[in-house]
């Protein structure tokens, strides 16, 4: 994948949003699902940079903390370890929301708050469709906690949902205003 020089900063820049994003809230959620701004940040990558650019900018910060960079919002902050923590799939969930709200923005192609939530909310979608699955297998098959479908919607949906629809709607409102800015030739993104 060949990338311009301006495609490479807007891709680093996003990754620098993630990490900022889960250093600065790592909030204590359902006790295992930490409550966090990083989906914020995804969709806004989404929105923003488009399916392939997007992706990669979240792809990029998992590889970050999948080295040994402590950019994650939940113990163990970092390291290949992470991959067997019960929040590891929604890390995943990223790429994929990031990319789905992306993909979706370029096949509407409309600069409209209705485009960016509904590109949005099909990007949470992919988000828990990856998060949620993966939270099941490592807590009913690693960490031994016998967790039934409903436990885990407890855990991991439920109490995040309603946020995030919040965070779907800013994300919208903020993208049309960035985007009508960047087409009047104020700034380029």
């Amino acid at each position: 994948m060949k990338l311009t020089v301006k495609e490479m900063v807007l891709v680093s820049m996003f990754a620098a949003l993630a990490c900022l994003g889960a250093l600065l809230l790592r909030v204590g959620g359902t006790g295992i699902v930490p409550y966090s701004i990083l989906p914020f940040v995804v969709l806004l990558a989404g929105a923003m940079l488009g399916s392939r650019l997007g992706a990669l900018s979240l792809t990029v910060y998992v590889a970050l903390g999948l080295v040994g960079v402590p950019v994650f919002a939940s113990a163990p902050y970092g390291g290949i370890a992470y991959l067997v923590s019960p929040t590891a799939g929604f890390l995943f969930g990223y790429i994929g929301a990031a990319y789905a709200t992306g993909r979706i923005v370029e096949i509407l192609g409309k600069n409209t708050v209705r485009t960016y939530l509904l590109a949005s909310c099909a990007g949470l979608v992919v988000l828990y469709l990856i998060g949620l699955p993966y939270l099941y297998v490592v807590l009913n098959y690693f960490v031994g906690k016998a967790v039934n479908v409903m436990g885990i919607l407890k855990i991991g949906l439920l109490p995040f949902i309603g946020f995030d629809l919040v965070k779907a709607l800013i994300v919208s409102l903020v993208t049309v205003s960035v985007m009508k800015q960047a087409k009047t030739g104020r700034f380029s993104l």
